[in-house]
Protein backbone atom coordinates (compact mmCIF):
# COMPACT_ATOMS: atom_id res chain seq x y z
CA UNK A 1 0.00 0.00 0.00
CA UNK A 2 1.34 3.40 -1.21
CA UNK A 3 1.05 5.84 1.32
CA UNK A 4 0.15 9.28 -0.28
CA UNK A 5 2.16 12.40 1.94
CA UNK A 6 -0.02 15.59 1.36
CA UNK A 7 2.34 18.61 0.31
CA UNK A 8 2.04 21.87 2.67
CA UNK A 9 0.62 24.78 0.80
CA UNK A 10 2.84 26.83 -1.07
CA UNK A 11 4.02 30.20 0.94
CA UNK A 12 2.46 33.55 -0.55
CA UNK A 13 5.22 34.85 -3.55
CA UNK A 14 6.66 37.61 -1.50
CA UNK A 15 6.69 41.04 -3.28
CA UNK A 16 9.06 41.01 -6.14
CA UNK A 17 12.23 43.32 -5.45
CA UNK A 18 12.61 45.58 -8.26
CA UNK A 19 16.40 46.05 -8.66
CA UNK A 20 17.22 49.95 -8.59
CA UNK A 21 13.64 50.98 -7.59
CA UNK A 22 13.72 50.62 -3.14
CA UNK A 23 12.03 54.38 -3.24
CA UNK A 24 9.04 53.01 -1.03
CA UNK A 25 7.74 56.87 -0.46
CA UNK A 26 8.03 58.01 -3.55
CA UNK A 27 6.72 55.31 -5.22
CA UNK A 28 2.85 56.41 -6.93
CA UNK A 29 1.59 52.69 -6.20
CA UNK A 30 -1.00 52.76 -3.53
CA UNK A 31 -1.10 56.74 -2.97
CA UNK A 32 -2.72 59.59 -5.01
CA UNK A 33 -1.18 62.37 -6.50
CA UNK A 34 -0.14 64.63 -3.92
CA UNK A 35 -0.96 68.29 -3.44
CA UNK A 36 1.48 70.61 -1.02
CA UNK A 37 0.98 73.89 0.32
CA UNK A 38 3.64 76.12 0.16
CA UNK A 39 3.59 79.59 1.43
CA UNK A 40 -0.30 79.95 0.84
CA UNK A 41 -0.04 78.34 -2.43
CA UNK A 42 -0.70 75.40 -3.83
CA UNK A 43 1.18 72.79 -5.96
CA UNK A 44 0.27 69.99 -7.47
CA UNK A 45 -2.40 67.76 -8.72
CA UNK A 46 -5.01 70.33 -10.39
CA UNK A 47 -2.91 73.43 -9.47
CA UNK A 48 -0.19 74.25 -11.94
CA UNK A 49 3.08 76.78 -9.98
CA UNK A 50 4.72 79.48 -12.30
CA UNK A 51 8.12 79.81 -10.17
CA UNK A 52 9.74 82.94 -11.81
CA UNK A 53 12.80 85.28 -11.58
CA UNK A 54 16.34 86.05 -11.77
CA UNK A 55 18.92 83.41 -12.21
CA UNK A 56 20.87 85.55 -9.56
CA UNK A 57 20.58 88.00 -6.61
CA UNK A 58 22.64 90.91 -8.24
CA UNK A 59 21.62 93.84 -6.41
CA UNK A 60 18.59 95.29 -4.81
CA UNK A 61 17.02 97.39 -7.48
CA UNK A 62 17.48 94.37 -10.19
CA UNK A 63 15.72 91.81 -7.44
CA UNK A 64 12.74 94.08 -6.08
CA UNK A 65 11.98 95.39 -9.62
CA UNK A 66 11.61 91.64 -11.08
CA UNK A 67 9.87 90.60 -7.97
CA UNK A 68 7.36 93.16 -8.19
CA UNK A 69 6.94 92.29 -12.08
CA UNK A 70 6.56 88.83 -11.24
CA UNK A 71 3.65 89.35 -8.54
CA UNK A 72 1.97 91.66 -11.45
CA UNK A 73 1.78 89.00 -13.82
CA UNK A 74 0.84 86.37 -11.47
CA UNK A 75 3.59 84.49 -10.78
CA UNK A 76 2.80 81.67 -7.87
CA UNK A 77 6.41 81.82 -6.34
CA UNK A 78 9.72 84.01 -6.93
CA UNK A 79 12.89 82.37 -7.66
CA UNK A 80 16.84 83.93 -7.31
CA UNK A 81 20.05 82.81 -6.50
CA UNK A 82 22.06 84.05 -3.52
CA UNK A 83 24.40 80.97 -4.45
CA UNK A 84 25.08 80.26 -7.81
CA UNK A 85 27.37 76.91 -8.83
CA UNK A 86 29.68 77.75 -11.52
CA UNK A 87 31.65 75.39 -14.26
CA UNK A 88 34.67 78.31 -13.53
CA UNK A 89 35.89 79.01 -10.46
CA UNK A 90 36.92 82.62 -11.22
CA UNK A 91 32.97 83.33 -12.00
CA UNK A 92 30.64 85.15 -10.34
CA UNK A 93 29.16 82.35 -7.46
CA UNK A 94 26.22 84.76 -5.81
CA UNK A 95 25.84 87.55 -3.00
CA UNK A 96 25.56 84.62 -0.11
CA UNK A 97 24.12 86.23 2.81
CA UNK A 98 23.56 89.35 1.15
CA UNK A 99 21.45 87.67 -1.05
CA UNK A 100 19.28 85.73 0.91
CA UNK A 101 18.67 89.07 3.08
CA UNK A 102 17.66 91.14 -0.37
CA UNK A 103 15.35 87.84 -1.13
CA UNK A 104 13.98 88.10 2.59
CA UNK A 105 13.45 91.50 1.88
CA UNK A 106 11.44 91.14 -1.67
CA UNK A 107 8.92 87.78 0.21
CA UNK A 108 8.18 90.94 3.06
CA UNK A 109 7.56 93.57 0.16
CA UNK A 110 5.78 91.05 -2.51
CA UNK A 111 4.11 88.16 -0.15
CA UNK A 112 5.46 85.96 -2.87
CA UNK A 113 7.19 82.33 -1.40
CA UNK A 114 10.72 82.54 -1.86
CA UNK A 115 12.77 79.41 -4.22
CA UNK A 116 16.69 79.82 -3.85
CA UNK A 117 19.43 77.09 -4.39
CA UNK A 118 21.40 75.58 -1.04
CA UNK A 119 24.46 74.19 -1.86
CA UNK A 120 26.50 73.40 0.95
CA UNK A 121 25.37 71.53 4.49
CA UNK A 122 27.05 74.59 6.28
CA UNK A 123 24.27 77.31 4.95
CA UNK A 124 21.35 75.18 5.58
CA UNK A 125 19.96 77.20 8.72
CA UNK A 126 20.35 80.26 7.19
CA UNK A 127 19.04 79.25 4.06
CA UNK A 128 15.88 77.58 5.62
CA UNK A 129 15.09 81.07 7.13
CA UNK A 130 14.34 82.73 4.45
CA UNK A 131 13.32 80.18 1.46
CA UNK A 132 9.98 78.44 1.48
CA UNK A 133 11.35 76.34 -1.14
CA UNK A 134 15.14 74.75 -1.03
CA UNK A 135 16.20 74.55 -4.43
CA UNK A 136 19.21 71.19 -5.10
CA UNK A 137 20.75 72.18 -8.34
CA UNK A 138 21.86 69.50 -10.68
CA UNK A 139 25.26 68.91 -9.53
CA UNK A 140 24.45 68.02 -6.05
CA UNK A 141 21.07 65.95 -6.99
CA UNK A 142 23.06 62.88 -5.71
CA UNK A 143 24.90 65.06 -2.62
CA UNK A 144 23.25 62.72 -0.15
CA UNK A 145 24.52 64.70 2.95
CA UNK A 146 23.16 67.68 1.62
CA UNK A 147 19.75 65.93 0.71
CA UNK A 148 19.47 64.49 4.48
CA UNK A 149 20.06 67.45 5.94
CA UNK A 150 17.39 69.44 3.95
CA UNK A 151 14.90 66.97 4.86
CA UNK A 152 16.25 67.33 8.42
CA UNK A 153 15.36 71.17 7.93
CA UNK A 154 11.37 70.49 6.94
CA UNK A 155 11.63 72.86 3.96
CA UNK A 156 9.79 71.90 0.92
CA UNK A 157 12.72 70.97 -1.59
CA UNK A 158 12.82 71.46 -5.35
CA UNK A 159 14.98 68.52 -6.75
CA UNK A 160 16.48 68.83 -10.13
CA UNK A 161 17.66 65.83 -12.14
CA UNK A 162 21.51 65.06 -12.83
CA UNK A 163 22.54 65.89 -15.86
CA UNK A 164 22.92 62.31 -16.97
CA UNK A 165 21.16 60.70 -13.56
CA UNK A 166 17.35 58.34 -14.96
CA UNK A 167 14.50 58.66 -13.11
CA UNK A 168 15.61 56.00 -10.71
CA UNK A 169 18.14 58.03 -9.58
CA UNK A 170 16.46 61.20 -9.41
CA UNK A 171 13.64 59.10 -7.13
CA UNK A 172 16.41 57.40 -5.01
CA UNK A 173 17.46 60.71 -4.32
CA UNK A 174 14.54 62.12 -3.22
CA UNK A 175 13.70 59.57 -1.00
CA UNK A 176 17.16 60.81 0.88
CA UNK A 177 15.08 63.60 1.69
CA UNK A 178 11.67 61.85 1.73
CA UNK A 179 13.03 59.48 4.65
CA UNK A 180 13.60 62.39 7.14
CA UNK A 181 9.61 63.01 6.81
CA UNK A 182 10.11 65.91 4.95
CA UNK A 183 7.04 64.85 2.50
CA UNK A 184 6.99 68.05 0.50
CA UNK A 185 9.36 67.28 -2.61
CA UNK A 186 9.08 68.50 -6.03
CA UNK A 187 11.26 66.74 -8.55
CA UNK A 188 12.80 68.95 -11.31
CA UNK A 189 13.24 68.23 -15.39
CA UNK A 190 15.56 70.73 -16.45
CA UNK A 191 17.21 68.55 -19.40
CA UNK A 192 20.08 66.41 -19.44
CA UNK A 193 22.80 65.49 -21.64
CA UNK A 194 23.10 63.35 -24.73
CA UNK A 195 25.36 63.84 -28.17
CA UNK A 196 23.09 67.12 -29.03
CA UNK A 197 24.73 70.27 -29.40
CA UNK A 198 22.24 72.69 -30.98
CA UNK A 199 20.97 73.30 -27.70
CA UNK A 200 22.22 73.81 -24.17
CA UNK A 201 20.65 70.25 -22.91
CA UNK A 202 17.72 67.84 -24.10
CA UNK A 203 14.79 68.22 -22.42
CA UNK A 204 13.26 65.11 -21.79
CA UNK A 205 9.59 65.29 -22.11
CA UNK A 206 9.02 62.00 -21.94
CA UNK A 207 10.22 61.78 -18.25
CA UNK A 208 6.66 63.74 -17.04
CA UNK A 209 4.52 61.56 -18.12
CA UNK A 210 6.72 58.63 -16.73
CA UNK A 211 7.66 60.11 -13.71
CA UNK A 212 3.49 60.15 -12.97
CA UNK A 213 3.38 56.36 -13.34
CA UNK A 214 6.55 55.83 -11.09
CA UNK A 215 5.80 58.20 -8.35
CA UNK A 216 2.66 60.93 -6.27
CA UNK A 217 5.39 64.32 -6.37
CA UNK A 218 4.74 66.96 -8.36
CA UNK A 219 6.92 67.44 -11.19
CA UNK A 220 8.55 70.72 -12.40
CA UNK A 221 10.27 71.61 -15.59
CA UNK A 222 12.87 73.85 -16.08
CA UNK A 223 12.82 75.05 -19.90
CA UNK A 224 15.67 77.69 -19.21
CA UNK A 225 18.44 75.59 -18.58
CA UNK A 226 17.46 72.94 -21.41
CA UNK A 227 17.24 75.66 -23.69
CA UNK A 228 20.12 78.03 -23.28
CA UNK A 229 18.43 80.60 -25.22
CA UNK A 230 15.59 82.84 -24.94
CA UNK A 231 13.69 82.06 -28.28
CA UNK A 232 13.54 78.24 -27.23
CA UNK A 233 12.29 78.45 -23.52
CA UNK A 234 8.20 79.42 -24.28
CA UNK A 235 7.90 76.68 -26.89
CA UNK A 236 9.67 74.33 -24.49
CA UNK A 237 7.15 75.81 -21.76
CA UNK A 238 4.25 75.29 -23.92
CA UNK A 239 5.25 72.10 -24.70
CA UNK A 240 6.07 70.69 -20.60
CA UNK A 241 2.60 72.43 -19.60
CA UNK A 242 0.29 70.36 -21.87
CA UNK A 243 1.89 67.24 -21.43
CA UNK A 244 0.92 67.56 -18.13
CA UNK A 245 3.93 69.45 -15.86
CA UNK A 246 2.93 70.55 -12.72
CA UNK A 247 4.75 73.86 -13.00
CA UNK A 248 7.44 75.33 -14.55
CA UNK A 249 10.17 77.32 -13.05
CA UNK A 250 11.78 79.60 -15.27
CA UNK A 251 14.57 82.69 -15.24
CA UNK A 252 12.97 86.35 -16.15
CA UNK A 253 15.28 89.14 -15.83
CA UNK A 254 14.89 92.82 -16.01
CA UNK A 255 17.79 93.69 -18.40
CA UNK A 256 19.27 90.19 -19.38
CA UNK A 257 21.99 91.67 -22.18
CA UNK A 258 23.62 93.07 -18.75
CA UNK A 259 22.87 90.15 -16.41
CA UNK A 260 25.79 88.56 -14.56
CA UNK A 261 25.19 85.15 -15.37
CA UNK A 262 22.83 83.20 -17.88
CA UNK A 263 21.81 86.04 -19.64
CA UNK A 264 21.02 84.28 -23.05
CA UNK A 265 18.68 82.29 -21.40
CA UNK A 266 16.68 84.52 -19.29
CA UNK A 267 13.42 85.95 -19.93
CA UNK A 268 12.46 90.16 -20.04
CA UNK A 269 10.13 91.21 -17.64
CA UNK A 270 8.32 93.00 -19.90
CA UNK A 271 7.54 89.80 -21.66
CA UNK A 272 6.73 87.77 -18.85
CA UNK A 273 2.61 88.52 -18.53
CA UNK A 274 2.35 87.15 -22.46
CA UNK A 275 4.71 84.28 -21.82
CA UNK A 276 2.83 83.53 -18.58
CA UNK A 277 -0.77 83.46 -20.38
CA UNK A 278 0.12 81.64 -22.56
CA UNK A 279 1.76 79.23 -20.83
CA UNK A 280 -1.66 79.10 -18.63
CA UNK A 281 -3.70 78.46 -21.83
CA UNK A 282 -1.21 75.15 -22.83
CA UNK A 283 -1.60 73.96 -18.65
CA UNK A 284 -5.79 74.29 -19.09
CA UNK A 285 -5.05 71.29 -21.82
CA UNK A 286 -4.00 69.39 -19.37
CA UNK A 287 -6.71 70.02 -16.69
CA UNK A 288 -4.45 72.57 -14.33
CA UNK A 289 -4.97 76.19 -13.29
CA UNK A 290 -2.38 78.63 -12.79
CA UNK A 291 -1.92 79.98 -9.57
CA UNK A 292 -3.94 77.94 -6.85
CA UNK A 293 -4.76 79.96 -3.76
CA UNK A 294 -4.82 77.87 -0.26
CA UNK A 295 -7.78 78.35 1.32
Amino acid sequence: MTTVMQQPDPAPAAEPDVPGRPYRLASGERRERSTFEIGGRLVGGDHFAMIAGPCTVESREQLLSSADAMLAAGATMFRGGAYKPRTSPYAFHGLGEDGLRLLAEAKERTGLPIVTELMDVRDVEAVAEVADVIQIGARNMQNYTLLTEIGRSGVPALLKRGLSATLDELLNASEYILKEGNEKVLLCERGIRTFETAYRFTLDLTAIPVLKELTHLPVIVDPSHAAGRRALVEPLSLAAAAVGADGIIVEVHPDPDNAVCDGPQQLRNDDFPDYLRKVEQAARIAGKLVGGVAA
